[in-house]
């Protein structure tokens, strides 16, 4: 007899984390960072940065620290790892003066067809 994998057994969550801050408000950007980080470990997420948000996906940025959590560019590398897709507004970072070509290994510039298809389960959004 074959292994059957039933669908409920195969379907996961997801947790789509939208973040807007940059420098300006560090606890903002890296709080949502280190819980996608956390919640990769078992849920499907997704991450897409927006408005001041994109200054920290490119080549070459500042990285950005906070008491009590990891650097900004260390979250961002676990979650590329973990495989977890990190979008880019191409609109903002157009306005910020940056080109696709210019983010970091692993972002890419975000698509609509992502937010739809990164989980078969539950959506929970959260905004930062």
């Amino acid at each position: 007899m074959k292994n059957v994998i039933s669908v409920a057994d195969s379907i996961r969550d997801g947790v789509f984390i939208h973040i807007t801050e940059s420098y300006n408000d560090p606890h903002r950007v890296l709080m949502p960072l280190k819980m996608a980080n956390m919640m990769a470990m078992d849920k499907d997420v997704i991450v897409y940065m927006d408005i001041h948000a994109v200054e920290l996906l490119v080549k070459g940025a500042k990285d950005l620290n906070y008491a009590d959590f990891e650097s900004a560019q260390s979250y961002i590398k676990g979650l590329i790892n973990k495989k977890v897709g990190v979008y880019a507004c191409p609109t903002c970072l157009k306005i910020a003066g940056f080109k696709p070509e210019y983010l970091m290994d692993g972002v890419q510039v975000a698509q609509k067809e992502r937010f739809f298809n990164f989980t078969k389960g539950r959506i929970l959004t959260l905004d930062y």
